[in-house]
């Protein structure tokens, strides 16, 4: 059996990243939470994915603080699951992932999902990393400081 690899050593916060929400089923959970689904059956009606994986991604994913279990909001028996802060704050995450995909994924006359934004009822402006003085700033114009 294959063992999986521990990145949360590793000095690069990609990688740490990737060691937490880096695999297709933790990114389309929160994808859904984004979009107000917080019950296990409900992430499993949208997934269709197996049961012991998803209760392995959420499990995983409540254990690194991206979500929080709580009592169902309609006062019955049931749990939901609800991001946290340091959840909400992968929304950029998802919206790059989203938006590449539109742009490279999807024929220029074919139908797919629009992210829009609730006041005014339009897409978002594509993301771009910025620069602190607010310059977009393209791979060329980084390098990343390894440590010594």
């Amino acid at each position: 059996m294959n063992s999986r690899k521990n990145l949360n050593e590793q000095p690069c916060p990609v990688a740490r990243s990737l060691d937490v929400i880096g695999d297709r089923w933790s990114l389309l959970v929160v994808r859904d939470a984004f979009d107000g689904v917080r019950r296990f059956s409900d992430f499993q009606r949208s997934l269709g994915v197996a049961r012991n994986i998803l209760s392995d991604r959420l499990r995983r994913l409540v254990e690194a603080e991206i979500l929080a279990i709580q009592p169902a909001s309609n006062g019955s028996a049931y749990q939901e699951y609800v991001l946290t802060p340091q959840g909400e704050a992968l929304f950029p995450v998802v919206v790059a992932l989203r938006q590449w995909g539109e742009r490279h994924l999807f024929a220029e006359d074919e139908l797919h999902s629009e992210l829009v934004e609730k006041r005014t009822g339009k897409p978002l402006h594509f993301m771009t990393p910025q620069a602190i003085d607010g310059y977009d700033v393209s791979p060329k114009d980084t390098e990343v400081r390894k440590l010594s």
